[in-house]
């Protein structure tokens, strides 16, 4: 009789929970993303006060700038609510001081940081070991960019000439590339410093902005429905949160890693610059509005790693 009871309990929880999730969906679209939106931000809440209570404040916080950092890819495909194309110049800028933001990221808050963190537990080698790093993290996002099918960001033609499927080949590359950037975050955190781990964020949330766009004008163009769009755009910055978790329960339980581990977060980052962001801004010919964008997005992390130190 208890089985019964639990098996019509378990069937009524199932119809309810379908019934409420086909509640949602006929939402007009505005209205249906606002409560997905509600229902993520609450759950996130409660994630982010279980780990507060069972890892302490750090490790938390770190959680949380990851998640936010992969949301801002949905702060960059908001325009595409409002336009089916933006101009080159305009968007070759935005890559260009993207760039320039996470290269000085890496450099002020994963190398120098890894660098003496090394030195502290083996005297004068911590350049070694993060260099060691960042040749592991250069050949895994190698390894992943060969195996894993997608295309580059300059591989992409107008989305009125192309195919869905490479546009989805390219939303995943977008994806796969994310994840060393939570990573990294991750990592600053466990790092135990919490302004490197704002600094890195706050990078990779500017840097995402752009890639949220590039995702969302394409799927716009082949007709997507605009609210999709941007969702879809949204979840491949989702995939930072693991990353990060990744990366701070990594560096948390092993701690003599954490030198490795920031070379290794700075190889990967350097890689998806240098093989993604960089080769798009030069594609179409016309690359100078990107370069000074790239400087001023440099000095710009700059001013505000030491602004916060």
């Amino acid at each position: 009789m208890v089985d019964i009871q639990a098996f019509l309990y378990t069937q009524s929880s199932r119809i309810q929970s379908t019934a409420n999730y086909q509640k949602i969906m006929s939402l007009p679209a505005i209205q249906r993303w606002v409560v997905l939106f509600g229902i993520f931000l609450i759950s996130q809440l409660l994630i982010f006060a279980v780990f507060y209570l069972i890892f302490g404040k750090i490790f938390a916080i770190g959680l949380l700038a990851s998640i936010l950092a992969g949301l801002a890819t949905g702060l960059g495909a908001l325009p595409a609510l409002f336009f089916k194309d933006i101009s080159n110049n305009v968007f070759n800028s935005l890559l260009g001081a993207a760039a320039g933001v996470m290269l000085a990221a890496t450099a002020f808050s994963l190398l120098v940081p890894g660098i003496d963190f090394g030195n502290q537990l083996w005297p004068n080698k911590g350049l070694w070991v993060v260099s060691l790093g960042m040749i592991i993290g250069m050949i895994f996002l190698h390894i992943a960019d060969k195996r894993l099918p997608h295309l580059h960001m300059d591989s992409i033609p107008d989305a009125n000439k192309d195919s869905l499927q490479k546009i989805w080949l390219f939303i995943f590359a977008i994806t796969i590339h994310n994840f060393p950037e939570g990573l990294s975050v991750g990592v600053s955190f466990g790092s135990g410093d919490m302004k490197n781990g704002l600094v890195l964020a706050i990078a990779i949330a500017l840097q995402n902005i752009p890639e949220g766009l590039a995702v969302a004008l394409p799927l716009v163009g082949l007709g997507y429905n605009k609210w999709k769009a941007v969702g879809i755009a949204t979840l491949t910055g989702l995939v930072e949160p693991i990353g990060g978790f990744l990366g701070l329960t990594m560096v948390t339980i092993f701690s003599s890693l954490l030198p490795l581990a920031m070379g290794f977060a700075a190889g990967a980052m350097l890689f998806v610059i240098s093989e993604g962001i960089i080769p798009e801004t030069h594609s179409k010919g016309r690359s100078r509005h990107a370069t000074f964008s790239l400087i001023l997005g440099f000095i710009l992390m700059m001013v505000l790693d030491n602004a916060l130190s």
